[in-house]
């Protein structure tokens, strides 16, 4: 049956199910007892219809009317594959899918733009958000974790759009990120060493660059012993601790009343006996409390921040500072700054897809109201290898951190040779 054909055939029998099916009591049943109900009763409705179907198209009917009943409809295949990294919907005809860093067209299309939006509809309302003309802009979750934001008309000019980034099921191990060439075993070695020994850490990078992921793999270094408070927008780190309280944002309600934004979540969790406040991305007017946070007896929490590079990421930490209305000076904000965060991670999405961490920078105070910094660590690049690779090199800077003394107070020692050893890459 040609493609054009199908889909409407299909869409005739999903109505044709629709009409049949008691939502409410499906919502009682459990998963496995629905589907076979509903498997069931689709082969009886296409039956029905008595169209002639080969085995492959009757399997493809099934499996498509189940994924749009139970799941998310056409996007069901691309999440169940585990190499997909993105799924971003232009719009009801064009969808991409990112594997291995590679952006690609996928032949997959939704009906019309109705049909798009109750799978954006199902996603959002599963965790209290909603999606409408007063409100046509949306940032939600899978229950996978995965962050989805989604706009529609009249914001969205070409019908509605939805970007969906997917997380691994489970936070990778600080192995797996050496085995994948991200980051050389000296460079995650001394980065855990500071985790376990109460050192602040900001993470910058780009979007996509792989930020949230290397903070939920940082953050297995911290003991186990210690409560923590994370604080997002959209929950999306998936940390291993056991002793943890997750907080989320809130955005305003029809009538514009009732947000909650990072700010008042993050001076509510210094009420919450936190040994350390992980935020997901620090991004406005919560970088002062932040700051005060950590100078107060929060040492070693952790957070992320979009910038280009570690002196870009202070910059900004100091203009996000500036949003609280505070007016302060800014030779306080700087020595602010420098005496909460010890530790710049830099991350970078390189061209050939790949993410690494090019920077560890470590901030040893002010000197003449400048904040001082140098680099431990960094990835020179070389070039391009012959399969389109980036070639270069993973190399200490031959500066010893400073914070090698507190390393040595916490009990955990690092071997000299650690910051003399360069790795190659590609």
């Amino acid at each position: 049956m040609e493609t054009v054909r199908f889909e409407q055939f299909k869409a005739s029998v999903h109505r044709t199910l629709l009409s049949k099916l008691d939502l409410e009591k499906l919502a009682t049943v459990n998963n496995a007892k629905a589907k076979q109900a509903i498997t069931g009763l689709i082969q009886e409705i296409v039956t029905e219809t008595r169209v002639p179907l080969n085995l492959a198209e009757k399997e493809r009917v099934e499996s498509d009317l189940l994924d749009e009943v139970f799941g998310l409809g056409p996007l069901e295949q691309l999440l169940k594959d585990p190499l997909v990294s993105d799924v971003l919907v232009n719009n009801k005809d064009h969808v991409f899918a990112e594997r291995g860093g590679i952006l690609e067209r996928v032949n997959i299309a939704f009906r019309d733009d109705r049909h798009l939006l109750q799978i954006i509809d199902r996603i959002v309302s599963r965790v209290g958000r909603r999606i409408d003309e007063s409100s046509p802009m949306v940032d939600a979750r899978l229950p996978d974790g995965s962050r989805v934001n989604a706009i529609i008309p009249p914001l969205a000019l070409d019908g509605p759009s939805l970007s969906i980034r997917r997380f691994a099921s489970g936070p990778l191990s600080p192995n797996r990120l050496v085995e994948l060439k991200s980051i050389s075993p000296e460079m995650m070695q001394v980065l855990s060493a500071a985790v376990q020994a109460r050192i602040s850490v900001l993470i910058s990078g780009g979007t996509g660059a792989g930020k949230t992921t290397l903070l939920n793999i940082l953050s297995q270094s911290i003991p186990g012993n210690e409560r923590l408070v994370t604080i997002e927008d959209a929950a999306e780190l998936q940390l291993a601790q056991e002793n943890i309280v997750r907080l989320e944002t809130r955005p305003a309600n029809v009538e514009g009343q009732g947000a909650i934004r990072q700010r008042q979540l993050l001076i509510n969790s210094l009420r919450m006996r936190p040994d350390r406040i992980i935020i997901g991305e620090v991004r406005g007017e919560e970088a002062f409390d932040m700051l005060q946070a950590m100078n107060t007896g929060h040492e070693g929490s952790m957070a992320t921040i979009h910038a280009n590079t570690p002196r870009d990421a202070i910059s900004r930490l100091e203009s996000m500072v500036a949003m609280s209305n505070l007016n302060l000076p800014e030779k306080t904000v700087r020595q602010q700054i420098a005496s909460a965060i010890n530790v710049v991670v830099q991350v970078t999405r390189l061209s050939d897809g790949k993410r690494r961490i090019t920077s560890v920078s470590e901030i040893t105070g002010t000197e003449e109201n400048v904040i001082s910094m140098h680099e431990i660590f960094s990835f020179v690049r070389k070039g391009i290898g012959p399969d389109g690779t980036v070639v270069g090199t993973f190399k200490p800077t031959g500066i010893r951190p400073k914070f090698l003394e507190k390393l040595r107070i916490a009990g955990v020692l690092l071997p000299a040779e650690i910051f003399e050893r360069t790795m190659e890459v590609g």
